[in-house]
């Protein structure tokens, strides 16, 4: 295993200089937004709207830092606390622990919410209605995690620069001491000025603005160039914010 864990540390290196290799995962990117390529996914029966690729390194992240508490804002259908919860029912059969996943949204539509509690994952899960960013909301994700040791982050909702950059400042100081705060959807940044016509966001106002703006003043995390280098196919990089310190 330590030679295996080597030589994929060498590749992934080698990723980071290989132009041709970044190229045509960018080149994907682009192709698939206008695609709707994330959407065609599920995890155990409910639509996750995220990437293959990332759901992977999701996977490797949780296995990693086996947190008590996973905090996401953006719930859409649930396949994502779905997922994060399989992981943790997983990880608590190795002797991991009992984490949990606790969800914010704005609008949890009813539907989805019945489909989220109904499902065997939902003994792991706990929803907060609201917006992510008002500051009862904020009040009532801080108390929750109160006294939890090993806390991940994941933004995953509104993505303007300034709603991020407000999910930071509430959220991005729970993260635990190696652990991440992941921030979804960076790639707005990179992609053609008309790929959302329809959105508030675009060039310059997206969720990697405001991760660039909000890392001038916070030290205490760096961004993990190792998980897009290895995934390459990611909706976000320069979005895996590692706290050091």
């Amino acid at each position: 295993m330590t030679n295996f864990s080597d030589e994929v540390a060498s590749r992934v290196q080698q990723n980071e200089s290989n132009e041709r290799l970044k190229h045509a995962a960018h080149e994907f990117l682009k192709e698939s937004v206008d695609a709707k390529y994330s959407y065609n996914f599920s995890w155990l029966g409910r639509p996750i709207i995220q990437y293959p690729q990332d759901i992977i390194t999701m996977q490797e992240i949780l296995w990693n830092v086996r947190p008590d508490l996973i905090v996401e804002t953006g719930i859409a259908h649930g396949g994502s606390l779905i997922f994060y919860a399989s992981i943790l029912e997983l990880i608590a059969s190795c002797g991991g622990g009992e984490g949990e996943v606790l969800g914010i949204d704005i609008d949890i539509r009813e539907h989805n919410r019945q489909a989220i509690e109904a499902h065997p994952m939902s003994k792991r899960i706990k929803m907060i209605q609201g917006s992510s960013i008002a500051s009862d909301i904020v009040a009532k994700v801080r108390a929750y995690a109160n006294g939890k040791k090993r806390i991940l982050v994941c933004l995953d909702s509104n993505h303007t620069h300034d709603h991020v950059l407000a999910e930071l400042e509430a959220y991005a100081d729970l993260t635990s001491v190696g652990s991440y705060c992941v921030v979804f959807d960076t790639l707005i940044e990179d992609m053609p000025d008309a790929a959302y016509p329809d959105r508030p966001w675009g060039k310059g106002n997206n969720p990697k603005s405001a991760v660039r703006q909000w890392l001038k003043s916070n030290s205490a995390f760096v961004i993990d160039h190792s998980i897009h280098n290895k995934s390459l196919i990611t909706v976000g990089h320069e979005g895996f914010l590692k706290r050091i310190r």
